[in-house]
């Protein structure tokens, strides 16, 4: 296989490096240590944060492409057009089985009737047998609810096995690191007065270890989601949807977070002309309807794909780059909002008697607003991008839906909004796929929505000074 790097790779690469260096900066640093303790100490912190993490491995791997070689005698290597990810190559199953058009979930056979060749000759109308799901049922009508429930159990003790094994390994090496049996480990993890709440999290990890083991026991032989109009497998699509909507929550912040940071401190530092026309310019931009601006940008880059397609090696190519335009364009539009907040506290924090006192001794004014200005509104900024990323998630799925979202040919939930709306008007209502999107960007958002709420009363100094 040849690797291929994506520009949202690249970025989701980078945005890694930027998290780990944060986390060993914070780790030395005992005012952004002390919030982030007080965020693993909660329950609902913990909790939401293994869910978050599930989430983003999905995306990782996903973000991981190459292109197979394709098996040739002699001669150069060739390597198949197609680009694929690890979490393709994990759930080539799942990809590679594809059914005639709709199917319900757990269904043995399609939803709609077509013609079938009856054995004494002559024709049907009826609902042929799947190709893929339930094939291995030889009596489906008597066999199938057996064969689910014993499929569960199957995939509930895999979990459960593979939830202990983890569960060891973490208990050897705290174990190791703190010189004390296991025994004494897992006596202190199931204390009550424990720094991190270890019983809360051990219970999220297990059940979705067990929800994981169990769906994919059951993906094997059947289509726990149902089919689409094509008869591509929904839970697949669900499961590729997570890394567009992680990638418009995080790489947008991403764009956004230098200018928000840096003209909002300059504003309410510097005061004067420089915030009259930082003023100026964030007032002219949120003057213009966001939905708009976004169209015009998404017709635009349309029109460039078009006429440059000899530029774009593949489909994903060009649905990678309206993805990271997109973001771009949502981090111009979405920027104006912290930078008023962080306008707000940098006035305030200029007239402190410590940054009085700096600017009396002669210290610059970069040093000034690095040392004293800066780490005195990260609370603000982190509370902010935590609050913002459940609300551009939701955007994604918006603008898919009128058609100026991501591109069609991308697995988003938004475009699997769009593409089920008409669906839900005929009879019988073709209803999965829209469940299906829901529930994800439903426990996604939760998620986000809760762990901000952590984060919030962690990093808030007014809220820690009440209690």
């Amino acid at each position: 296989m040849t690797p291929v790097l994506l520009w949202t790779d690249a970025l989701i690469y980078l945005l890694l490096v930027i998290a780990i260096a944060f986390g060993l900066y914070a780790a030395r640093h005992e005012h952004l240590r002390a919030p982030w303790r007080r965020v693993l100490r909660s329950r609902i912190g913990m909790a939401t944060l293994i869910v978050l993490a599930g989430y983003a491995s999905i995306a990782v791997l996903d973000s991981v492409h190459f292109r197979l070689k394709v098996d040739r005698p002699g001669g150069e290597p060739v390597y198949a057009p197609e680009v694929l990810s690890l979490f393709d190559l994990a759930l080539s199953g799942l990809r590679e089985r594809q059914e005639v058009t709709y199917s319900a979930p757990f269904a043995t056979h399609l939803y709609v009737k077509e013609a079938v060749d009856l054995p004494g000759g002559g024709v049907t109308r009826a609902y042929p047998r799947l190709i893929h799901g339930g094939a291995h049922l030889a009596d489906p009508a008597a066999d199938r609810v057996g064969d689910i429930l014993t499929r569960v159990l199957v995939g509930m003790l895999k979990g459960l096995l593979l939830w202990m094994a983890v569960v060891g390994a973490l208990l050897w090496l705290s174990g190791r690191r703190r010189a004390e049996s296991w025994r004494v480990t897992w006596a202190g993890w199931r204390s009550p007065g424990t720094e991190i709440p270890w019983t809360t999290a051990l219970a999220v990890l297990g059940g979705l270890l067990v929800l994981g083991c169990v769906a994919g026991e059951l993906a094997a032989e059947y289509h726990i989601l149902g089919t689409d109009k094509v008869g591509e497998d929904v839970f697949y699509q669900t499961l590729k949807s997570v890394r567009t909507g992680l990638l418009i929550g995080t790489l947008t912040t991403l764009v956004m977070l230098p200018a928000a940071i840096l003209l909002g401190i300059a504003a309410g530092y510097f005061r004067g002309w420089v915030d009259d026309l930082i003023q100026y310019l964030y007032t002219t931009l949120n003057s213009i309807p966001g939905v708009l601006l976004i169209a015009a940008a998404i017709l635009m880059l349309q029109v460039y794909m078009s006429n440059h397609a000899e530029s774009f090696s593949s489909l994903v190519e060009r649905a990678d780059l309206r993805l990271l335009f997109l973001c771009v364009i949502l981090g111009v539009t979405s920027w104006t909002g912290l930078c008023r907040l962080l306008r707000g506290e940098s006035l305030k924090l200029r007239e402190a008697d410590y940054v009085q006192a700096s600017l009396a001794l002669g210290v610059g004014h970069f040093t000034l607003i690095t040392r004293h200005i800066l780490p005195n509104v990260m609370h603000i900024v982190i509370i902010t991008l935590v609050l913002d990323f459940s609300g551009l998630v939701l955007a994604e799925a918006v603008l898919s839906y009128v058609n100026i979202g991501v591109d069609p040919t991308m697995n988003s939930w938004g475009n699997m909004i769009n593409s089920a709306r008409l669906e839900l008007a005929r009879d019988p209502v073709v209803w999965w796929s829209l469940a299906a999107a829901f529930l994800f960007m439903f426990v996604l958002v939760l998620a986000a929505n809760l762990f901000a709420d952590v984060v919030r009363d962690a990093f808030d100094p007014r809220i820690r000074a009440t209690r």
